[in-house]
């Protein structure tokens, strides 16, 4: 009787110990675990509470189309790369590239907090005709909290095939502080010029200063309708 229960105590005791070690084992395994290789066609990284994103790893195929004042985008075409999310879930930049024998780029942005990108890091080629365009690029919004506003009338840019009335269009979105200005570019540009190219607030060119094609400098002055007021 007393080999019995004995027989069963030491039973309850080993599955208890190997038990333990197999919980231990797994959660270490758990906490800290190491693999050589995987391949994936995305990866979502999340905040702790696994369901927030705060980084997405894609092909083009699966890539995020986007998150903006808590609204996700409506699906569409974007390159292969990575989607940075801030702690409100925004999409505030990414690192998209591609290239084939038509056309290739690398962008490294970041966006205004509530708004679209404000810089890059870029690089574009026209691979057909070796024309090449990078540097870093600065824009501006004038109107703050325009964002959903201007989405709406990009959207509905995209369905007019007049080319006047689409003319007509942007400069209604100008007018209305809606349109995305460029105000500086540094690096090269597609006109094989190397150099500082400053805008205004209404995007009109008013400071170039770089070398040309023809390796001769030039720094110029000009006024709001592009007419160069300086030039040495």
């Amino acid at each position: 009787m007393k080999k019995h229960i004995f027989l069963t105590l030491f039973k309850i005791l080993f599955t208890s110990i190997v038990f333990c070690y197999v919980f231990v084992a797994f959660k270490e395994k758990e906490k800290d675990y190491h693999i050589d290789e995987i391949t994936v066609k995305r990866l979502n990284i999340v905040d702790e509470s696994g369901e927030a994103l705060r980084m997405v790893i894609s092909n083009e195929t699966r890539q995020h189309s986007g998150i903006l004042n808590g609204k996700e985008m409506p699906q569409r075409e974007r390159p292969a790369g990575i989607i940075f999310f801030n702690s409100v879930g925004d999409e505030c930049g990414g690192l998209l590239y591609n290239g084939n024998d038509e056309q290739a780029g690398m962008v490294l942005s970041i966006d205004q907090y509530r708004d679209d990108q404000i810089m890059q890091l870029q690089y574009q080629e026209n691979t057909f005709d070796d024309k090449r365009k990078y540097g870093l690029q600065i824009w501006d919004y004038k109107k703050e909290d325009g964002f959903d506003e201007r989405y709406e009338r990009y959207l509905e840019l995209n369905t007019i095939e007049d080319k006047e009335l689409r003319e007509q269009r942007i400069a209604e979105m100008k007018s209305d502080s809606l349109w995305m200005e460029d105000r500086m570019f540094v690096g090269k540009n597609f006109q094989n010029q190397v150099g500082l190219f400053i805008k205004d607030q209404s995007g009109n060119a008013r400071i170039r200063v770089y070398i040309d094609e023809n390796d001769e400098p030039k720094f110029e002055l000009l006024d709001k309708e592009g007419n160069v007021l300086g030039n040495k």
